[in-house]
């Protein structure tokens, strides 16, 4: 029998080719970036290629490696795959799946019980970790997004449509008015979900205050948070009207009642070749049926 290659080292090249980052695949794997390296260093030592060119902490893929890569990738995957169906496991289907959480406690938890009914062996893996469409095919089978599309290459099911508005606490509407001017607002500090950077720009558009300039624009990577901030009077949330009737916080409330586009949308999305996999295709038909 041939000698094999070294396994991780073979993930870790992996990981760096799929996430486009040594910095991100070394997270993903819980591995320091020096051992990341001294990873890659083995495969390049037992292939006798050079498979990145290094500049200071900088790893960029060179010809070889691409050449590697598009040879060895589809044998892991059907290595990948012929080890998953020889699992002690049988018994169940596993789906791992990146969720965003807002969209995990607001419209996906309520809905699993329906589906563990319907398919008891199917169980969820729930990942809601950050660049979620970079590891689709990889660490996940599939993913939810929030999103304006999730580009080529992608099985993609678009599952809502929704409109963007200006959320912040009863007292601060209160207080500002159902409708007030580009003054009144250049003194607030607005909050924006830093997956949705592109809402704000919408919703100032639709409005006619392009020119806006508030006092301050905080980020977070949360909706749950960002919802809870603005019900604290932290700010004024840039959010879906979707988030805001789920979360149905009476704390909460709208400015203005102006039906504005959201330009982001849910998103379903794996690899086309991945809707052949039993737990992917019952998850996805499942959730088209549900309308979720």
């Amino acid at each position: 029998m041939r000698r094999l290659p070294p396994l991780r080292a073979l993930e870790a090249f992996v990981r760096v080719v799929r996430l486009g980052s040594a910095r991100a695949a070394a997270n993903e794997l819980g591995l320091s970036p020096s051992a990341l390296s001294r990873r890659i260093g083995n495969l390049e030592e037992f292939t006798g290629r050079k498979l990145f060119s290094r500049t200071g902490q900088t790893m960029r893929l060179t010809e070889e490696g691409r050449q590697f890569y598009d040879n060895v990738a589809p044998h892991l995957e059907a290595l990948a795959v012929a080890v998953q169906a020889q699992s002690e496991n049988l018994q169940l289907l596993r789906l791992r799946l990146g969720v965003l959480p807002l969209f995990g406690t607001q419209r996906l938890f309520p809905r699993l019980p329906e589906l563990r009914g319907l398919h008891p062996r199917l169980h969820i893996d729930i990942d809601t970790g950050p660049h979620l469409i970079d590891r689709v095919g990889d660490t996940l089978d599939a993913a939810i997004l929030l999103t304006t599309d999730p580009g080529p290459g992608f099985h993609s099911v678009q599952l809502d449509q929704n409109t963007v508005h200006a959320i912040c606490s009863r007292t601060l509407a209160d207080e500002l008015g159902p409708a007030p001017d580009i003054k009144a607002l250049s003194k607030q500090t607005f909050l924006i979900h830093t997956d949705m950077p592109l809402s704000f720009d919408a919703w100032k558009s639709a409005l006619g205050f392009q020119g806006l300039q508030p006092q301050a624009i905080d980020h977070y990577d949360s909706g749950q948070l960002i919802l809870e901030a603005a019900a604290q009077g932290l700010g004024i949330a840039v959010m879906h009207d979707d988030h805001l009737k789920r979360n149905n916080d009476p704390r909460l409330a709208k400015l203005y009642d102006i039906r504005i586009d959201s330009p982001y949308s849910y998103w379903f999305v794996c690899r086309p070749v991945d809707l052949d996999s039993r737990p992917v295709r019952l998850f996805h038909d499942w959730l088209v049926e549900a309308g979720l």
